[in-house]
Order: C-alpha cells, then sequence, then structure tokens
C-alpha cells in the first residue's frame, strides 16, 4: 500500500470504531450530534471539499456532491447513525477501488522498469564513458555488464552470456546469446559481460516502443466506456431532479388533498433515492475492468494497446496467418542430404564454401549445418546466377550449387526430391553429387495453438503466404489451418483478406497475425492486427492492435481469452449494477427501503463490482 492508501486505512479504522462506540454508548440531544459528528468529518471531510469546489467551479453533478448531499441531509433530519455509515462505507468502497487500480497498474509498470538507466559507451580507444541512452547513436559501441539492462537494440560481438527476458515476454526461461546474436533492449544481462555494437537508436529500439504502447494503452477507450461516460453525463443530473421531485410533488399533493405534507418523510427517501443513484459502481468498475485486462495481459507479455482494441479481439471470429516468422522460427536448418555419392560432411563442405560470403537464410542454415571453420583459400571463383544458385571453382573442381535450373543449364541431370522444402542440388565437375534437404522450422506451440483457438469458438483459421504451393499445403497438414493460400505478393495478401472480411456478420471480427514488413498493410487492414513483437518488424508492431513479446503462437490464445473473460466482467458489472438500481430507486421512491438499503444498493454494489473487476487480472495459462 501506498502512503495515501495507508492513511485512508487508518481513517476507516478510526471512523468505524468511534461508529460503534457511538452506537453502543446511549447520547442525546448535543451530545449525540457532537459524538457523531466526529467520525463523520474523519472520514468524509475530502468529500465535502471535492464539492463544494465542484459547486465553485460548475461541476455539481457528481459523486461527491450526491454523498455530501444525502448524507448532510440525513443528518440533518437527526439520523446521524445512518449519515456517518454511508459516508464511512463509500470510503471503503473507495479504498477498494483504489487497491484494485494499484494491483492493475502494477503489472503495467513492472514493464515499465524495463527502462534502461544508463549505456556504457565504448570510445575508440576502447576507453568506457557512462552515458544517457537517447544519446547513443546508432552503430556505436556498448558494453553491458551483469546485472545491467540492454539499453538499446544490437547485435554482439564479444562475449557470451544468457538473458533475462521475463520483463518483455513474460516467461521466466532465460535466452542463452553469443556472437552474432541479435539482443533487444530491456532484457537483463546475467552472467557474463558482453559488447553490443548497437543497430537502432534509443528511440526505435524495442524498449522504447513498448514504453510506448504502455503509456498510450489506456488512451483508447472502447464502446462500453464511452458509453458509461455518457451515460453518468445525463443520468446523475436526471436523478438529482428526481430526488428534487420526491421532496416538492408528494407534499405538494398532500397540502392539496387537506393532508399532512410529511415533508420529513419525503425528504428521507430522497437522500436514500440520491445515495442509491449515485453510478458509482459503473463508472468506477467499468473502466477498471478494462485496465485491469490490459494490466494482466501486460503482464504475461502481450501488449493490448487500448480497451478498443480489447474490446474487438473478444469478437475475433476469424483468424488469419503469416507462415514464417508467425507460425514457423523464420529460421531455416537442413533436415536431410539425399542421392549423395560424397560423404555427407564433403558434400556439405562444397556448398558451404560456395556459399562463403552469402548472409541468405539458405546459405546461413548450410554454413551452421557444417559446423566447422572454412577455409576460404580453397574457394578460387565464384559467380552467382540470380534466381538459380551458385557457379565457383573449390580446389580447382566446378562446383554447381542451386536449383534444379541451375543444374540442367549447365548439361547436368539432377534427382528431384519428393521430400517438402527448399532443395538445394550440388554437382562437382558435371557430375551429380546430391542434394541438401532445409526447412523453416515449425513453432514447438504452433498445432497446440490452432487446436485451442477452434475450442475458444474461432470459426475459420486461414494461412497467407509468400511461399510454394507444396511448402505451404505441408504447413497447413501438420497444423490443421482451415484454409491456406500461397505464392502471394504483399498487395495479394491484402484481396485475400478482404474476401474474408466480405464474407463475416456484422458483429464479427477478422483478426491477422504477422511479423514481417510486408504484413504491415494486411495487419492495418484486418479489424485487430498481432504482431510477433519480440523479432518482428518495426512496421508490424508499429502497424498492430496487440503485440506478442516472445513471439508465441499460444498467447494469440490466451489475448483472446484475457479479452473475452474481461468483455464478461464489463458486461455482469453493467447488468448487476442497475438492475440493483432500478429495483432500489423503485423501492426508495415508494417509501420501501431504508438509509441502509440505500447504502448497499450504493456502496455494496461498488464494492461487488470492484471485486469483481479485478478478476480481469488473473489468466489461466494455455
Amino acid at each position: 500500500m501506498n502512503k495515501k492508501q495507508k492513511k485512508m486505512l487508518v481513517r476507516i479504522a478510526i471512523t468505524a470504531v468511534l461508529f460503534i462506540s457511538a452506537e453502543i454508548i446511549e447520547f442525546e440531544g448535543i451530545y449525540e450530534f457532537i459524538y457523531f459528528l466526529i467520525p463523520y468529518l474523519v472520514i468524509g471531510y475530502d468529500i465535502l471539499y471535492k464539492a463544494i469546489r465542484g459547486v465553485f467551479k460548475g461541476q455539481l453533478f457528481d459523486e461527491n456532491f450526491l454523498m455530501a448531499v444525502a448524507t448532510v441531509g440525513a443528518i440533518g433530519l437527526k439520523e446521524y447513525d445512518e449519515g456517518v455509515a454511508v459516508m464511512l462505507f463509500y470510503q471503503i468502497g473507495e479504498f477498494f477501488q483504489s487497491y484494485a487500480i494499484k494491483k492493475s497498474r502494477k503489472s503495467i509498470s513492472d514493464l515499465m522498469d524495463i527502462r534502461p538507466d544508463i549505456a556504457n559507451l565504448l570510445d575508440e580507444n576502447g576507453d568506457e564513458t557512462v552515458v544517457n541512452p537517447a544519446d547513443v547513436p546508432i552503430g556505436s559501441y556498448l558494453i553491458v555488464k551483469v546485472g545491467e539492462k540492454i539499453p538499446i537494440d544490437g547485435i554482439v560481438i564479444s562475449g557470451e552470456s544468457t538473458l533475462n527476458t521475463s520483463a518483455l515476454t513474460g516467461e521466466s526461461r532465460p535466452r542463452d546469446i553469443k556472437m552474432h546474436d541479435e539482443v533487444i533492449s530491456g532484457c537483463i544481462n546475467m552472467t557474463s559481460p558482453i559488447k553490443i555494437k548497437t543497430t537502432k537508436s534509443y528511440d526505435d529500439s524495442t524498449v522504447a516502443k513498448v514504453l510506448d504502447l504502455i503509456e498510450n494503452a489506456t488512451s483508447n477507450k472502447s464502446k462500453s466506456e464511452d458509453f458509461i461516460t455518457k451515460f453518468a453525463k445525463y443520468y446523475t443530473p436526471i436523478v438529482c431532479y428526481a430526488a428534487m421531485a420526491l421532496v416538492i410533488i408528494p407534499p405538494l399533493y398532500n397540502i392539496i388533498r387537506g393532508n399532512e405534507a410529511n415533508f420529513s418523510e419525503w425528504l428521507l427517501r430522497a437522500f436514500s433515492f440520491l445515495v442509491i443513484s449515485c453510478p458509482c459502481a459503473l463508472v468506477i468498475s467499468i473502466p477498471l475492468s478494462f485496465f485491469a485486462g490490459i494490466g494482466g495481459a501486460s503482464n504475461k507479455g502481450i501488449l493490448i494497446k487500448g480497451s478498443n482494441h480489447l474490446e474487438n479481439l473478444a469478437k475475433v471470429k476469424y483468424l488469419v496467418f503469416d507462415k514464417t516468422g508467425t507460425m514457423t522460427k523464420g529460421v531455416f536448418e537442413v533436415n536431410g542430404i539425399h542421392h549423395n555419392v560424397l560423404t555427407n560432411e564433403k558434400l556439405l563442405e562444397y556448398a558451404a564454401l560456395s556459399e562463403i560470403y552469402s548472409n541468405h537464410p539458405i546459405a546461413m542454415s548450410i554454413k551452421k549445418a557444417y559446423g566447422r571453420k572454412l577455409k576460404k583459400e580453397k574457394v578460387e571463383s565464384i559467380k552467382e546466377i540470380p534466381g538459380e544458385g551458385i557457379i565457383s571453382v573449390i580446389s580447382g573442381k566446378n562446383v554447381l550449387v542451386g536449383n534444379e535450373k541451375l543444374l540442367k543449364d549447365n548439361g547436368v541431370e539432377p534427382i528431384s526430391c519428393k521430400c517438402v522444402g527448399t532443395i538445394v542440388h550440388i554437382a562437382v565437375n558435371n557430375e551429380y553429387m546430391g542434394h541438401i534437404l532445409i526447412n523453416d522450422i515449425i513453432k514447438p506451440t504452433s498445432a497446440k495453438c490452432i487446436r485451442e483457438l477452434k475450442k475458444t469458438g474461432i470459426k475459420e483459421t486461414v494461412m497467407l503466404t509468400g511461399d510454394l504451393k507444396s511448402i505451404a499445403d505441408n504447413v497447413k497438414k501438420e497444423l490443421g489451418i482451415d484454409e491456406v493460400y500461397s505464392e502471394l505478393l504483399p498487395d495479394e495478401k491484402v484481396s485475400y483478406l478482404e474476401k474474408i472480411l466480405e464474407r463475416k456478420e456484422a458483429h464479427e471480427m477478422v483478426g491477422f497475425v504477422g511479423d514481417g514488413i510486408n504484413d504491415a498493410p494486411v495487419i492495418a487492414r484486418s479489424d485487430i492486427g498481432i504482431a510477433m513483437g519480440a523479432l518482428g518488424s518495426d512496421a508490424a508492431i508499429e502497424a498492430a492492435d496487440v503485440v506478442l513479446m516472445d513471439d508465441d503462437p499460444i498467447k494469440i490464445v490466451q489475448a483472446i481469452r484475457v479479452s473475452r473473460n474481461c468483455l464478461k466482467i464489463v458486461y455482469e458489472n453493467i447488468w448487476f449494477a442497475i438492475i440493483i438500481k432500478v429495483l432500489f430507486l423503485l423501492l426508495s421512491a415508494i417509501g420501501k427501503s431504508t438509509m441502509w438499503m440505500a447504502i448497499f444498493a450504493d456502496v455494496g454494489v461498488m464494492i461487488i463490482c470492484v471485486l469483481n473487476a479485478i478478476r480481469a487480472l488473473y489468466i489461466r495459462r494455455v
């Protein structure tokens, strides 16, 4: 608890003790008034101050005004215990609200701890200077010591270590890094110092973008929140005028009929009516539910950019996926060597030497599979044929490394592969030596993600990819995706998404999940865009409404469940509060409710709604 909450708890405790003792000890006359006035002022002085200030500022109809009028009126009618009780229980409700918001805010502020305080900048002589991360230019060299946060995105150029990524991803599993690995800002270096070269400025780094998303997450209001804001704006003045009508019309009617006016009875009914009518339960609990939902999701590495997106996510019925980097790792690996005349090691050496100067993912996977230091002196010449492969001379031998077309164009007949994947054929001195099978690896949780999505009621799962049809069809079969469209350009992906948007019903949403820069247009066009944030492109993250910080597809399921649970809680609170309010307002108007019943109808309902809203913080693991 913070200092303000502790102070409020002390005020509640003092008031409760004084209130109970006043109920036990019987006072009379002025002494009873003075004794009850003390706990009333202890617990309610701030409400009275806000009400008076609101009157002078022209902000007449708010919950402080309603509480002040109702409690002062009850005391004026010598209903001292009820006046103090209303204020006491109202403040207890406010305390619960404050606690709930603090708990929700903590989930979000935990992510704010990823902000790096310093950067250890190295100059040309290797001397170290501590600077502000915002002052570090792109291409600078930094030392990240044990226990420090990585200040800016970069590439490891020296050292090996283990990173704590939990602040970004919500996962406790550490990540091992070595030379040439990319690292993102906000992660904590755990085991040994590393030297990195920055690839971005601080403003464009992952940590800055994440902080910006967090800080602006609550600025986009949902339709439910907008409704409650407009509702309270008109509702509060209406009930105030209705309470005035209760004080004036029935007594006047009684006088006209020749009966006793009973002003005090109708005044008490009006005060009860005001207490009951206070819209705190709705005004507080609805935004709190969305805030708690966003906070709980943030704690799991799911960044939702606003409650409007949280509400839309709950209505998703069609989910469209990119393939590479989304459902697959986007990391190519050698999966097999077939029809080889040479040993596996020798075949890989020829292919790796031919690709020695290439940074293409296929080339990198071959060099990784070879796993040994390449001797550049063996390479006499290299000629790249765009779209086909490489012709090289290695140790005096002519080597062809590429697709079937390359080999056929050079008089070599390749052996086709029945396996699905990228096939790299190798020929030496115009003799076929075999081929290497390379595949993009499917993420471990991708298949589970599709199964769980269908359990949540997703009508259709679709994959859009620029990859070959054979590869796309294989991924579809392996994951259980309903439809797949392959060999698409970025603008064609948008066209296919448009077709899905046309066949959905009005209340349904279409979501798209992607990671690459080519996915940004289709992410932006979808009803709800989801980006893989850890390794995803800046453009995809900027365009998305939801960002998954650890690139795990199962987080998509969690995000949808969070949103649906949050929306369910919102509707529960709205209907519960309105039904109770209407019921007790009617009872109050006809004189069938007491001030104690009014306390329950206002403060009791608010506390129940606030406690219910806190449930949105907790996320069940998939």
